[in-house]
């Protein structure tokens, strides 16, 4: 069984589009951006860790020994790491600029207190998604967290399977992704008072694992049932599709009382990512025949990556020193996006493309690994 999971690559450019706009929504007064909907986009990211934990599941079923955890680690860390260490001296660079002009141009935290040297050692090394050193808030390129958590997902992925090979238990693998949920799941109910998840630069890692770890169960479900279920009805599908869908807006939409208790996001994804897996329905079919939307899903992870420093400089120049109302940002997103999007284009091409690990034939891996990119 191969499958590309392009509708699902698809999915996740335009998530990553809206996580663009419920960043730059502090900047914009207009009620295409300041809306309940976008202002509770930030419940994405969790789709991005389920589908990040579904394809890779998907693509390394087993890890057999030291030498394939070395190789999956490094082929991972290639994938995710040049582009977040070109964003992140980006924005080092940024921060002296800022010092610079704050005398002649009104700038955004002009002295961030958050932007200092132990957040830029936790953002080098991957830990910004942990509480070492005692992080107050998001800092330098905010969406990094993610990657940060992302990282350690891997980490634990791989020793976990290679575990798991070693003592011959396989057949019953789901239940010890099943474990890390459940696990991680405790621990950050344990540090907060309620069942909220949209934790980020402290402990971030382990919204990340459970979303991981809920993407790997969720592949092996798909693999379980396809057979079956892939024989249903076209129609039935499309049904589920456009219910799926819904629920997805309405449950975002109704984030400022669902994150009260937002593990449902976790179920939410799994289900959305199972049903749209088997891209039978209208909307696939539909989404698949815009050529756009696949450009998405290419540049989703350089588009996640770069959003925030292209949001920072767009208003400097455009509301800071054109003097554009915040309101002029019901149309100025457009414009800010289009920049957003070719810079995408160039870095996937010049520093995701460049740096990415040039794997082996085919004949050589342990599965046929989807064209889907993760984070």
């Amino acid at each position: 069984m191969k499958h590309r999971f392009e509708v699902l690559d698809i999915f996740r450019g335009l998530f990553a589009s809206l996580v663009f706009l419920f960043h730059l929504a502090p900047f914009a007064a207009t009620p295409i951006i300041n809306n309940s909907f976008i202002a509770n986009s930030d419940m994405f990211v969790d789709f991005f860790f389920v589908l990040s934990g579904f394809v890779i599941a998907y693509s390394y079923q087993a890890i057999s020994s030291v030498s394939e955890v070395k190789l999956f680690l490094k082929k991972r860390f290639l994938r995710i790491y040049p582009l977040h260490l070109f964003m992140l001296l980006a924005f080092v660079i940024i921060e002296f600029g800022k010092k610079m002009i704050t005398a002649y141009v009104k700038v955004n935290n002009p002295n961030d207190p958050d932007n200092n040297i132990y957040t830029f050692i936790t953002s080098l090394f991957l830990l910004n998604s942990t509480p070492v050193f005692d992080p107050k808030d998001v800092s330098w390129n905010i969406p990094s967290w993610s990657i940060s958590a992302e990282m350690v997902s891997y980490i634990v992925f791989a020793l976990l399977t290679l575990c798991v090979f070693i003592v011959g238990a396989g057949k019953i693998k789901n239940w010890f992704y099943a474990l890390v949920v459940i696990l991680a799941s405790i621990w950050l109910i344990s540090v907060q008072t309620g069942f909220k998840i949209d934790f980020t630069f402290d402990y971030g890692f382990l919204r990340g694992a459970i979303g991981f770890f809920l993407g790997a169960l969720c592949v092996n479900f798909f693999r379980l049932t396809y057979n079956n279920v892939s024989t249903l009805p076209s129609t039935l599908f499309t049904f589920l599709e456009i219910i799926t869908v819904a629920v997805i807006v309405v449950m975002i939409n109704w984030g400022e009382v669902l994150k009260e208790i937002g593990f449902v996001y976790e179920a939410l994804f799994f289900v959305s990512i199972y049903i749209f897996a088997f891209e039978k329905g209208r909307i696939s079919g539909l989404m698949k025949s815009i050529p756009l939307l696949h450009n998405l899903g290419r540049y989703s992870y350089s588009i996640y990556m770069c959003h925030a420093l292209m949001i920072s400089l767009f208003n400097v120049v455009f509301i800071r020193v054109l003097k554009f109302p915040e309101t002029a940002y019901s149309y100025l997103f457009i414009l800010n996006f289009l920049i957003i999007y070719i810079f995408s284009a160039w870095t996937y091409k010049h520093i995701e493309m460049r740096f990415a690990y040039k794997s082996k034939p085919k004949a050589a891996r342990n599965v046929a690994s989807p064209e889907l990119k993760t984070p």
